[in-house]
């Protein structure tokens, strides 16, 4: 589905930041939250449960963790890596529960996961070349969330490397939710086709992502600021692709970088949701 654009939104371009590193306690920041507890390779064994949204193929196996308490809760959507919904995705996803979202972590595989290089490109490659089953799978979950959660209704997806050009495409193709979170996913430079995002967008990437180097990003915000689409979106230094989701594979560099993108998007949700 088309969106007519929004001029009359702004534009936030974030540039690379400077931490400084010596004023983070980052032990105790992450020893304090689930979140930062998952992505740093910390968390138990998932505690949610899985389920069956996408009732368009009955292999799509996604999973839902929600928070203790009556609600309603905002909602969020996971997007999995090319490797599919693995254990860190539904860590993470406990890990938003516990923040107060209710979280479902979308299947794009039916069921598939990767173990290697060439397994995750072949999944990879067989759902891109259906876009459309895409954004109905992920359609499906935001009518999930609404229908048969304790949600409030609002609905914002979040997408790493695979999952965060996905979320790009859903934000495109797609009215039914009011957020799209992309950390160093897939990027598109037409303005046209980002006049059809009908919300704010929030991104996070890496200087030293050889894959979606800083020229993508800018040239990425150069066209959302053309078509008047308001956003967050900010490239950190001396970090890599990959860096949020799997923060303990270089503490140095990744905690700092990490705990402010972190800070970043619980920020954006508030906003959005």
């Amino acid at each position: 589905m088309q969106h007519p654009f929004l001029a009359s939104l702004l534009l936030i371009l974030l540039t690379s930041p400077v931490f400084a590193t010596d004023t983070i306690d980052s032990a105790d920041t992450i020893s304090n939250d689930a979140v930062l507890q998952a992505i740093n390779g910390q968390a138990g064994a998932p505690q949610g449960q899985s389920i069956h949204y996408f009732a368009n193929n009955a292999a799509t196996t996604g999973y839902l963790a929600i928070p203790e308490g009556q609600g309603p809760f905002p909602a969020v959507i996971l997007i999995h890596e090319w490797n599919g919904l693995v254990e860190r995705i539904k860590q993470t996803a406990d890990a938003f529960a516990k923040q107060g979202y209710v979280a479902l972590a979308a299947d794009l595989y039916q069921g598939k996961t990767g173990s290697n290089r060439d397994e995750n490109v072949a999944l990879m490659q067989a759902a891109r070349a259906d876009e459309q089953t895409i954004i109905a799978n992920l359609d499906a979950a935001v009518t999930y969330l609404r229908q048969q959660t304790p949600a409030t209704g609002k609905v914002a997806t979040i997408g790493w490397c695979f999952g965060g050009g996905i979320a790009l495409s859903y934000a495109i193709g797609s009215d039914a939710h009011d957020g799209t979170a992309i950390f160093y996913g897939s990027l598109l430079d037409d303005p046209e086709k980002m006049s059809h995002i009908h919300h704010e967008i929030y991104g996070t990437f890496a200087a030293e992502d050889g894959g979606i180097p800083p020229q993508q990003v800018n040239a990425f915000v150069a066209a959302l600021r053309e078509a008047g689409v308001k956003n967050d979106v900010h490239i950190y230094d001396d970090v890599q692709h990959g860096f949020w989701l799997h923060n303990e594979r270089d503490p140095e560099h990744n905690q700092p970088a990490a705990i402010d993108a972190w800070e970043r998007l619980k920020a954006y949700l508030k906003r959005v949701l």
